[in-house]
């Protein structure tokens, strides 16, 4: 990793896939997470790990079996680890999210949306 400014606009740009969380920063064991969304993800949950989501485009909704947590631009949550959960967004929205390097993309949950080993970017 350098010691260079990143810029989310531009790191975006270098990807088009949804659902697969490209690693730009680490800081203290917790990896910065670009991902692009759209459609429904998985019920998941990380037993060890708290996951935070933070809109830059568009809005997102975390459904758990309690409520379902709407998020616009700019509008953090932060999932706390065991909860079930699971990420829609209706039409492509851009997040952020903030997690230990080592959690599970997916949790103990395996499915054609699972990433072993995001990348850098």
């Amino acid at each position: 990793m350098s010691n260079e400014k990143i810029n989310l606009k531009e790191k975006l740009s270098l990807f088009d896939e949804h659902w697969t969380p490209k690693i730009i920063a680490e800081l203290n064991g917790q990896q910065l997470r670009l991902a692009k969304v759209k459609g429904e993800f998985v019920w998941h949950d990380h037993t060890e790990q708290d996951e935070l989501f933070l809109v830059l485009k568009g809005s997102l909704t975390i459904k758990m079996h309690d409520r379902d947590v709407h998020l616009n631009e700019g509008e953090l949550f932060i999932v706390p680890k065991g909860v079930e959960h699971k990420p829609v967004a209706e039409e492509e929205c851009h997040v952020l999210l903030l997690e230990p390097g080592d959690i599970a993309h997916t949790g103990d949950v395996k499915s054609e949306l699972t990433i072993e080993e995001p990348e850098w970017i």
